[in-house]
């Protein structure tokens, strides 16, 4: 029988305007076109498309991009169908002026920029994720504008230690709070990809990185002085216990529950 599954939403994450996650085996999409860029990974089988009256498909791991306003269509290219992962982009991303190129190379052989992708459907499908999101979209943006206009990615001023640190004094001033990616880059005057990038080169760990693993010390102090898992969270700045109970989990090895008995226990 033929098989549809489906999930879509709208992240809180600036450029990223929804999530499309979907399981088909027979359905065909006519031809259409979007307002947003489409930017889509396989993860079994293939689909074929055409895209400016020339038949593409989606090799194995590649990542396509098809840009606004250019009509295109999709099918199975394979008897069991496909699997997808789609992010729909808007043009703070990729400004106009990029799709001539994206219609010349939809489909772009990079192995880093489609793990990159698959971490960025991994970080918006966690709720309380949003600052690992607009890092990893970030990075996402540079690579793509450098796929399709070699050598003319804008990444500002070389990375310095200076608005490094000042990054790091601003994370840890409201370790509690939420912090977006673009309020900081305004912040500091420059761009956010030059963020990211300055605060990775000099202290070995992306920002979202770094704000996780303060919040997971401080939910452990917590948690050893007695507070409830859910108490714990809330304060130490996650969205929830279980937003918490995720992280927790990577980073220390047990869930937050179990790590406050051994503390009564001790």
């Amino acid at each position: 029988m033929p098989r549809q599954e489906v999930s879509a939403w709208r992240p809180p994450v600036a450029g990223v305007v929804e999530v499309f996650h979907a399981h088909f085996t027979e359905h065909a999409y006519p031809m259409h076109v979007h307002d947003a860029w489409t930017l889509l990974i396989v993860d079994d089988g293939a689909v074929r498309y055409d895209l400016a009256r020339h038949e593409r498909a989606t090799p194995g791991d590649t990542v396509s991009l098809l840009p606004p306003e250019v009509p295109h269509n999709g099918s199975p290219a394979t008897p069991h169908g496909f699997r997808k992962r789609v992010l729909y982009l808007d043009m703070s991303q990729l400004d106009k002026s990029f799709i001539n190129p994206a219609v010349d190379s939809p489909d772009l052989a990079d192995r880093v920029l489609r793990r990159r992708v698959g971490q960025l459907h991994t970080a918006l499908a966690g709720r309380g994720d949003e600052f690992e999101a607009e890092s990893r979209l970030a990075l996402i943006g540079e690579r793509l504008r450098e796929h399709l206009r070699p050598g003319s990615a804008v990444a500002g001023p070389r990375p310095d230690r200076g608005v490094a640190h000042d990054l790091r004094d601003l994370l840890d001033e409201r370790l509690r709070e939420a912090v977006t990616l673009a309020e900081a880059a305004r912040l500091f005057h420059v761009h956010p990809t030059h963020l990211v990038r300055a605060f990775s080169a000099a202290f070995g760990i992306a920002p979202h990185q770094y704000v996780t693993s303060r919040r997971v010390d401080l939910a452990r102090r917590l948690l050893l002085d007695g507070q409830p898992p859910g108490e714990a969270a809330a304060a130490a700045g996650f969205y929830d216990q279980s937003h918490l109970t995720r992280h927790f989990k990577r980073i220390v090895g047990i869930t937050p529950g179990r790590y406050a008995r051994t503390g009564a226990a001790g």
